[in-house]
């Protein structure tokens, strides 16, 4: 399958990252290589773009996105989770970087990817890991999870208000047959989950959500790579982050803010006690969207949110 992604909020991306000849960068999150050529057209010649993705395939298509640059002189792909930035950093002897980019969306491809089982169309494996190596993936989720860790996973990475009715029916259905395929898992929902046409999205969106997360430990990696990423910069330094849902932006918003305020002590104390320093400032305090025109153009972009900081 041809490897085919469009990378979102392109330009205002690339901008906020105040990119400049000679610098170092770090591409967290692959992909498609869109914003990864983009950030070595800024950089080139003496920069240094490090780029990590979890997936072999973008790592292979990346490949040749940038077979015009010289591999390892300018640049280095690293086939392994943001999460590890820092010690990725340490091995390749990286102190410090100007600017870290992190576009936490799905790829076109993985999402079209029809071994993987991300999207809900079609009958595929029930897989939704990256790399093909979590320690579980959604079928052994789906079938040996107890009702209250399916409740858990629903409501607090889907959100989904009919997390009990829907887990519920998956521990009846599962007792009968398992549940091997999306398609299987689509069925079960929509017993649990009637589709109406008021409904604005498909009613398994949620859950499918809610298991990629699970199944890829995504929203408790970002919580841990915000700190070595905000470490990683030199002073003046950019951070510039896409989220696509309201758990990943809440994570890193609370995040941005507690990092650009000194004191967090309760304001009924008189003094700081907490001796919290402020180290970085917001370069846009409000997160910038993505254009009517680009959402027309690219439909998937429509939740994106782009937040960017400054390290003082």
């Amino acid at each position: 399958m041809e490897y085919k992604h469009i990378s979102v909020l392109f330009n205002e991306c690339i901008e906020g990252l105040n990119l400049k000849q000679g610098q170092k960068i770090v591409d967290c999150t692959l992909g498609g290589a869109g914003h990864s050529k983009a950030i070595l057209d800024n950089i080139s010649p003496k920069g240094k773009l490090i780029a990590f993705d979890l997936d072999p395939a973008s790592i292979k298509n990346a490949k040749k996105i940038l077979a015009d640059y010289k591999e390892q002189k300018d640049y280095i792909l690293i086939n392994d989770n943001f999460v590890n930035l820092k010690e990725n950093l340490e091995n390749i002897k990286i102190k410090e970087v100007d600017g870290v980019l992190m576009d936490l969306g799905l790829s076109s491809y993985e999402l079209d990817d029809e071994t993987r089982g991300f999207s809900f169309k079609g009958n595929n494996p029930l897989d939704m890991s990256f790399s093909g190596k979590e320690k579980f993936n959604a079928e052994y989720i789906v079938n040996n999870y107890s009702i209250e860790e399916l409740i858990k996973i629903f409501r607090d990475y889907g959100e989904e208000e009919k997390a009990y009715y829907i887990a519920k029916k998956i521990i009846e259905e599962r007792k009968i047959k398992q549940i091997k395929t999306t398609d299987d898992l689509v069925r079960v929902i929509l017993k649990a989950k009637k589709r109406t046409s008021k409904d604005k999205i498909h009613p398994a969106t949620k859950v499918f959500q809610s298991l990629r997360i699970e199944v890829n430990h995504e929203l408790e990696n970002l919580e841990n790579v915000l700190p070595d990423a905000i470490n990683s910069l030199k002073s003046g330094g950019r951070l510039a982050i896409i989220t696509f849902h309201s758990l990943e932006d809440r994570i890193v918003k609370n995040f941005f803010k507690k990092e650009s305020t000194d004191c967090l002590c309760d304001p009924d104390i008189p003094i700081c006690i907490c001796n919290h320093k402020k180290k970085i400032k917001l370069v846009n305090k409000k997160p910038i969207i993505p254009s009517d025109e680009e959402i027309k153009d690219n439909p998937r972009s429509r939740s994106s949110k782009l937040r960017i900081i400054e390290k003082i």
